[in-house]
């Protein structure tokens, strides 16, 4: 027997019926009516010289099933035809979800609690600064990085730091960034800009909780040294 008989005929966008498109289906019948693949359809909005919409999504698609925590403007631009513009499209919308919809509602009471957050930087081989917003019950409110350094250094102005903490009206703020050479210790500019941040939390009544330090073995608590 034919395997392509076997086989349902996966028809391009262009050869549906403009009514059974997934733009003009999501317009008559709401996002619910679509299934995964039209919403990435939806998403990816159109194709190119590489690929056409259908493919791109059905490669989406394969990603979105293995798991959205390894996606990034590396792995989705890697996909063949998927464009920059639609690579960080994608992205964006998964980080809204996650600001908005996904919202995690477990109390980050412990070191520990805080240090889970933080696996995504432990590996960089940039030093990321990391704030956390957090509730008054000590739920994150959102997470955001804050500055991408060089391999040893870091800046972060307190302004920068605080700016969308006050904006989520959040209860304090934890922030935290990663030592790419292993060495977990703060620096001298680490406890500098740990101090401002204290005075800056103090004055605009978002109080600093902790600054953390991690590394690929290492986590180094400001507060858990009694330095806050």
């Amino acid at each position: 027997m034919c395997y392509a008989a076997c086989v349902p005929y996966m028809k391009k966008l262009v050869d549906l019926p403009s009514i059974d498109r997934p733009r003009e289906k999501l317009q008559r019948k709401g996002a619910q009516a679509l299934s995964d693949f039209e919403l990435l359809e939806v998403m990816v909005g159109s194709g190119n010289a590489q690929s056409d919409v259908s493919q791109i999504a059905r490669q989406l698609l394969k990603q979105f099933r293995r798991g959205t925590e390894t996606l990034n403007f590396e792995s989705l631009t890697s996909l063949k035809g998927v464009s920059t513009a639609q690579a960080t499209k994608i992205i964006a919308s998964l980080e809204l979800a996650k600001r908005y919809l996904v919202r995690d509602v477990t109390p980050l009471l412990s070191l520990n609690d805080l240090v889970a957050r933080l696996d995504d930087i432990r590996n960089k081989q940039q030093e990321y600064f990391i704030a956390m917003s957090l509730d008054g019950g000590q739920r994150l409110i959102a997470k955001r990085t804050i500055t991408i350094g060089t391999l040893d250094t870091v800046l972060a102005h307190p302004r920068e730091v605080f700016a969308d903490a006050i904006v989520d009206r959040a209860a304090c703020l934890v922030v935290a960034h990663n030592h790419p050479s292993g060495q977990v210790q703060p620096s001298v500019k680490d406890t500098t800009i740990t101090h401002q941040l204290i005075a800056a939390g103090q004055l605009l009544g978002v109080p600093l909780r902790d600054h953390i330090i991690v590394t690929r073995t290492e986590v180094y608590s400001f507060s858990q040294q009694h330095l806050l």
